[in-house]
C-alpha cells in the first residue's frame, strides 16, 4: 500500500518535560521546530531525548496525525496550542496511523516500523486543553522503531507499506 502524505512539523526536544513528573510540574524542555531531522536506525533522531534512549526502544520516533489535531482545535475551540503540545516528533496529513502498527514502512528514505499507539496521557489536558487526554483514546500517535538511517524534512513524501 502506498499514501502520498505531507509532513508538515518536525520536532526535537532536548529533554523530557513530563516523563518521571507525576505530581510534580513539568520540566522546561519545548520542543524545536526543524525543517530536517536526522534519524539513525536503531537507535533514534539525533538530538532528541530518545536518541539511544535504550535497546530496541518502541518510541525511537513518534507520529501524529495532522487531522487529529485539527479535529481538537474545533472540537475543542482551542487557538493557542500548536502540535508541538502532543510531544510528537512528526505531523502529517494523509494516512490513518493506527493501520501501521505492527507494519514495517519507508517514509521518505527512512525505513520504519510501528510498534504501538503513542497513548496519551493525564499531562494532555494540562498541555492542551481539559479533556484532550479523553479525545485522544486510540489516536494518539504512533510509535515507532527506526530500522534505518535517513533524513525526513518538511513537505510532501510517500509512505510505503511493506508487504
Amino acid at each position: 500500500m502506498t499514501y502520498e502524505i505531507e509532513i508538515r512539523h518536525l520536532f526535537i526536544s532536548g529533554g523530557h518535560r513530563f516523563v518521571g513528573r507525576h505530581g510534580k510540574i513539568p520540566q522546561e524542555f519545548e520542543m524545536a521546530e526543524k525543517e530536517k531531522i536526522e534519524c539513525v536506525g536503531g537507535k533514534g533522531i539525533v538530538g532528541d531525548r530518545f536518541f539511544d534512549y535504550k535497546e530496541d526502544y518502541k518510541g525511537q520516533l513518534t507520529l501524529f496525525s495532522e487531522e487529529v489535531y485539527l479535529d481538537l482545535i474545533e472540537r475543542f475551540n482551542v487557538k493557542d496550542r500548536g502540535p508541538s503540545v502532543f510531544r510528537r516528533n512528526v505531523v502529517l496529513a494523509g494516512v490513518e496511523l493506527n493501520s501501521l502498527i505492527g507494519q514495517e514502512f519507508r517514509l521518505g528514505d527512512v525505513d520504519m516500523k510501528g510498534t504501538e499507539e503513542a497513548t496519551p496521557c493525564y499531562w494532555m489536558n494540562q498541555a492542551f486543553c481539559e479533556g484532550a487526554n479523553e479525545a485522544l483514546r486510540g489516536r494518539g500517535g504512533l510509535r515507532v522503531r527506526i530500522l534505518s538511517d535517513g533524513e525526513l524534512s518538511q513537505g510532501g513524501h510517500t509512505l510505503v507499506v511493506r508487504d
